[in-house]
């Protein structure tokens, strides 16, 4: 039986939620469990999760392996993959990788936007590429098993990651750019480089990285899924939709602000409408899952490439990337 794994989400998790998601018949989801927290408030991320799976284990099991995805779609619950869209958890501190992997974590990007110590976020006029530090952080995730992502860092830093790193890394949420050129989307380079690494790409459900925004449609999003598949091979695609259902503005303010600016800084959407903007009406929650992988087909995908981009890609790389090296 076919999988069905979204690559990013980050929603604000509840009962309601998590019954879409198997009504969805979501088999995995990578979820985001920190943007800014420091080491101990990624704890804390990790506490709260303790607690969803206690309190509706009928819905949701934690997921550190592909075996643990499997099994979940055989007992007809949900997989939850922890990631973090930042290297802040690890502070200064490299041994805290391998700590991070312990506790469950299996994805890192090594930046949000911003510079990190690892490396450049893709909002920064100047990008040095990986720092010192980085390049061993790189190492150090090979060897432990915690998978490079790279979806907010710059075009430098993001090819010397790719160069760097010893195993298939991933950009899990983002298009390209020569689709729709939003400060987040990646270029053709980078793009050839990730998937002749063997690397993974989630396309994005975002709208701001939507060409037409809230407006795309879904076949405006299913031929660029296509056009994708014939530059880089469909093996290397899957979906990290980047969903961020039920969350308040103010959450769009810590994505943006954290605690090092007291500027807003709306990134790619607009200061007159700061909040997240609508999903298009072809996938407003887990639910519609179903409609992408029809839009796939129409597009002329064969079937086994729907299964694969819907999260059989997915499943083979996780199959690799979460063990150690």
């Amino acid at each position: 039986m076919p999988f069905l794994i979204d690559g990013l989400q980050y929603i604000n998790w509840s009962e309601r939620i998590f019954t879409q998601m198997r009504e969805g018949g979501v088999d995995a989801v990578h979820v985001t469990i920190a943007y800014h927290e420091t080491f101990r408030e990624t704890v804390y991320r990790l506490q709260e999760w303790n607690q969803r799976f206690q309190d509706f284990p009928h819905l949701i099991r934690r997921a550190t392996s592909a075996a643990d995805i499997r099994a979940a779609q055989a007992e007809n619950r949900t997989a939850i993959l922890f990631g973090l869209q930042t290297a802040t958890p690890i502070e200064d501190d490299i041994g805290l990788i391998e700590i991070l992997h312990q506790m469950g974590v299996r994805i890192m990007q090594l930046t949000y936007n911003n510079q990190s110590l690892l490396a450049t976020g893709c909002y920064e006029a100047e990008d040095p590429g990986l720092t010192r530090f980085g390049r061993q952080a790189v190492a150090e995730m090979n060897r432990t098993g915690l998978v490079v992502d790279l979806s907010h860092t710059a075009e430098r830093s993001t090819l010397d990651a790719i160069a760097t790193s010893t195993r298939p890394v991933t950009i899990s949420h983002a298009n390209p750019d020569w689709w729709h050129p939003a400060r987040r989307n990646k270029s053709d380079v980078v793009l050839r480089a990730l998937t002749g690494a063997g690397g993974m790409l989630g396309l994005s459900l975002y709208p701001h990285h939507l060409q037409g925004g809230s407006a795309c449609t879904l076949k405006s999003f299913c031929d660029m899924a296509a056009e994708v598949a014939s530059r880089y091979g469909a093996a290397h695609i899957g979906i990290g939709s980047d969903l961020c259902q039920d969350q308040p503005d103010s959450v769009v303010d810590w994505m943006r602000m954290g605690r090092w600016s007291k500027t807003r800084d709306y990134g790619e959407g607009s200061a007159a409408a700061p909040g997240f903007p609508p999903m298009p009406l072809w996938f407003r929650d887990n639910r519609d899952f179903g409609n992408i992988r029809a839009g796939l087909a129409a597009a002329g995908f064969s079937a086994a490439e729907v299964d694969g981009i819907m999260g059989d890609n997915w499943l083979r790389f996780y199959e690799s990337a979460f063990v150690p090296a």
